[in-house]
């Protein structure tokens, strides 16, 4: 049996977090309690002992992504597809200016994974450029959970509508069922294990959620 470990880590906090402004694929930096939760981060997280770490291109999970990679010595990778959910016309407004021209309009992207904004992306749109990352990773990394050493985990930093949607589509949940998984705090971090026979193709792993929102500290900004 081969065990992968895969641990996806949303960035530190941000000014556009603290004042309920959506950001989508906008590029916003780390407030100083951002940074702050990036090392605390780290400091957990790099007791795994990374096989490797790999980042949203977005400078608040790349800057969250380098205290992990000063911390365990490794390069970070980067990748566009970890992005966020591009918003469209919502990207930049706060949650209450966007009720005040939509009103529900929040509700149903909340509690639809297929609803996108106008302009912008769904969770399903989200998860399907997202998941192919995986397969070539499980693809081209042998190390990672190979039968001696199952341990290392894969760390993807990026952010929470992406680790949702992404989570949801490996642990292959009903559609209708994706917005069970709920938000997650700043820095705050998902692990899920896939388990196969060690050479099964990618669509052959069955994917489980061994930990969801956990944080350095207890989170009070889950969204």
């Amino acid at each position: 049996m081969r065990v992968r470990r895969l641990v996806m880590l949303r960035h530190g906090q941000t000014d556009y977090n603290l004042g309920s402004r959506m950001q989508g694929q906008l590029d916003t930096d780390l407030s100083e309690l951002g940074r702050a939760q990036a090392v605390a981060a780290a400091e957990v997280l790099g007791k795994l002992q990374p096989l490797l770490i790999m980042s949203s291109d977005l400078r608040r999970a790349y800057e969250t992504a380098i205290k992990l990679g000063e911390r365990t010595g490794l390069e970070v990778r980067v990748d566009s597809r970890l992005r966020e959910t591009h918003l469209g016309d919502w990207q930049g407004l706060t949650h209450a200016e966007i009720d005040d021209e939509s009103p529900g309009a929040r509700l149903a992207w909340r509690e639809d994974a297929t609803w996108a904004p106008h302009g912008g992306e769904s969770r399903v749109d989200v998860a399907a450029r997202s998941r192919p990352l995986v397969a070539e990773l499980v693809a081209n990394e042998q190390e990672w959970g190979r039968a001696s050493a199952p341990d290392p985990p894969v760390v993807l930093v990026a952010h929470g509508g992406l680790i949702a949607a992404l989570s949801a589509a490996l642990l292959k949940l009903p559609v209708a069922n994706w917005p069970a998984l709920g938000g997650m705090g700043n820095a705050s971090w998902v692990q899920l294990s896939g388990h196969s026979e060690p050479e099964a193709p990618f669509e052959d792993i069955r994917w489980r959620l061994d930990v969801w929102n956990a944080s350095a500290q207890v989170a009070n900004d889950v969204l």
